[in-house]
């Protein structure tokens, strides 16, 4: 089981990017799990310009190293993935991710041409399909991702939303490809279905269940990994959001609540259960 961190991007009260927040939870988040995903959904990627996505991708890679950091570069054009592509590339970037393209439908040759373009500028990186129907409005099937991961010689994919479920097809079609799941309210679950592991949200707030969590279930440890998947159950419940993973970060003295997007802060019950859980853990 692999499990990666999708980390949020840590804003200042001005919504500038907060350099020294983003990396001190990087090197939290590293010291714990597989790894980081950056600038993904939960780091709000599409408020971020590209230098900024870039100096992002700088401090993972001081705190992870180029192996354990998926970088993500995708945008609504495949010109606009590309130059990303080459410019994370040029900093040492060994490992891409790029959503699929969205706000105008494509049709699926033209999804396999923006992915090769894109594996065309980094030709000897990692290559990743971010696949996310509720938010691009692209469903991909299991043939055309068959279709896709040939053409863009893929190394794998990350399937969120409606895609999750999917995961077991995805694994078939990609013989062999690393697929990740974007639920990760129950990781064994990924792996059941022929996953690599997770891609996960709410792991930035609570990355030691998440490590504790894979570490017991590589070990083989059935009976550790199920009490760590009961904490988990725990966290799944308080709900999923940007704006929660944020508010706990707060309260774990790891980063403010400020963001440049929408994203569902707490009300006032979720965010005494949060609170709550917070303290649990804290104590134990």
């Amino acid at each position: 089981m692999i499990i990666f961190s999708a980390v949020p991007t840590l804003f200042a009260a001005d919504g500038e990017i907060d350099r020294e927040a983003n990396r001190a939870l990087y090197k939290v988040v590293a010291g714990l799990m597989d790894g980081l995903f950056v600038a993904g959904t939960t780091g709000e990627f599409p408020a971020l310009d590209d230098a900024e996505r870039l100096a992002l991708f700088e401090l993972a890679l001081a705190e992870a190293g180029p192996d354990r950091v998926i970088a993500h570069i995708g945008a609504p054009d495949a010109r606009h993935s590309a130059r990303l592509a080459r410019a994370a590339a040029a900093i040492g970037v060994q490992r891409l991710a790029a959503i699929t393209p969205y706000y105008l439908p494509a049709r699926p040759d033209e999804l396999v041409a923006h992915f090769c373009l894109i594996k065309e500028a980094a030709p000897d990186r990692e290559l990743y399909a971010y696949i996310f129907p509720e938010r691009t409005g692209l469903h991909v099937s299991a043939d055309v991702f068959a279709q896709l991961a040939e053409a863009a010689d893929l190394a794998g994919t990350k399937a969120s939303g409606s895609a999750a479920a999917e995961v077991a097809g995805y694994a078939a079609a990609g013989n062999g490809l690393r697929i990740f799941s974007g639920n990760d309210s129950n990781p064994a679950a990924a792996m059941a279905a022929g996953g690599a592991g997770v891609i996960s949200g709410r792991s930035g707030a609570w990355p030691e269940v998440f490590g504790a969590l894979a570490a017991a279930y590589n070990a083989g440890d059935a009976d550790a990994a199920a009490r760590h998947q009961q904490q988990l159950d725990r966290i799944v419940a308080l709900g999923a959001s940007i704006g929660r993973v944020k508010h706990a970060l707060q309260l774990r003295g790891r980063g403010g609540t400020t963001a440049r997007m929408t994203v569902d802060p707490p009300d006032a019950a979720t965010a005494a259960a949060i609170a709550a859980l917070v303290a649990e853990f804290s104590a134990a």
